[in-house]
């Protein structure tokens, strides 16, 4: 009988983590960190520091995540460091940052395991806001065109190959220019209107399994579980944190 090879862990990262640091102070769109293998900040750029509602790098170095960040909050974000200081690796992670008295925000995020000067682990991460689509692009009126039929259309069932004939693509261009023009694949940008629209259900009085299917979840652990990924807490914590007026951004 074979044997079974153990999973590969990818080598960590090695980076001049000062030298990043400073590259990113000036980037206001890219939230830059450093976490040692406790988890505590060792790095961060000031885009994370003024979105924290800090003034001073200071407050944030040496803090972890339960210090500077709502419960519901922090143990989302602890559970994911956990993850890649065990060894996994998050790429491209589309997620919502919350602002104190700002609308949700999007981001894709990246982190990895890194090697430390000292010989110890911690974690390296960036998160991107989401920019302006790309309105040059010479299919961008026809991607559009497929954008509006899913803002339209969102709560019900989409196939990526009826997206795809309504552009006039195959679904391997539709892939291609969708993630081009507008930063996301088709499957991306329809989960990021679902879920944005069960935050602004969240905030009326239909139940939890009411605002899912509202939204196009036909299964209620699958909203919850895809809620908790991209917003990070369940959509009954959501609620309560909405309710309560505690907002953070999310990291």
């Amino acid at each position: 009988m074979a044997t079974a090879l153990p999973a590969l862990q990818p080598d960590p990262v090695r980076i001049d983590a000062e030298l990043m640091q400073t590259l990113c102070d000036a980037l206001a769109d890219v939230v830059f960190f450093v976490k040692d293998e406790a988890g505590r900040y060792t790095h961060a750029n000031l885009t994370l520091v003024r979105r924290l509602g800090l003034k001073r790098r200071e407050e944030v170095i040496g803090r972890d995540v339960a210090e500077v960040f709502p419960a519901r909050l922090a143990a989302r974000y602890a559970q994911q460091d956990r993850r890649v200081l065990d060894g996994g690796t998050i790429e491209n992670q589309l997620e919502v940052h919350l602002y104190p008295n700002r609308r949700p925000g999007w981001c894709l995020t990246g982190k990895r395991p890194l090697a430390l000067p000292d010989g110890g682990r911690g974690l390296v991460g960036l998160s991107r806001d989401l920019g302006a689509p790309d309105g040059r692009d010479p299919t961008y009126e026809r991607l559009r065109r497929v954008l509006e039929h899913m803002q339209a259309h969102y709560a019900g069932p989409l196939r990526i190959a009826a997206l795809a004939r309504l552009a006039d693509l195959s679904v391997a261009q539709l892939e291609r220019h969708f993630q081009r023009v507008f930063q996301l694949t088709p499957q991306q940008s329809l989960t990021r209107l679902r879920i944005e629209a069960a935050m602004r259900e969240l905030c009326g009085d239909a139940s939890i399994a009411e605002v899912g299917l509202a939204c196009g979840f036909t299964d209620q652990s699958a909203f919850a579980r895809q809620f908790k990924a991209m917003v990070g807490m369940a959509p009954r914590d959501y609620r309560a944190l909405h309710r309560g007026g505690q907002w953070g951004p999310a990291r």
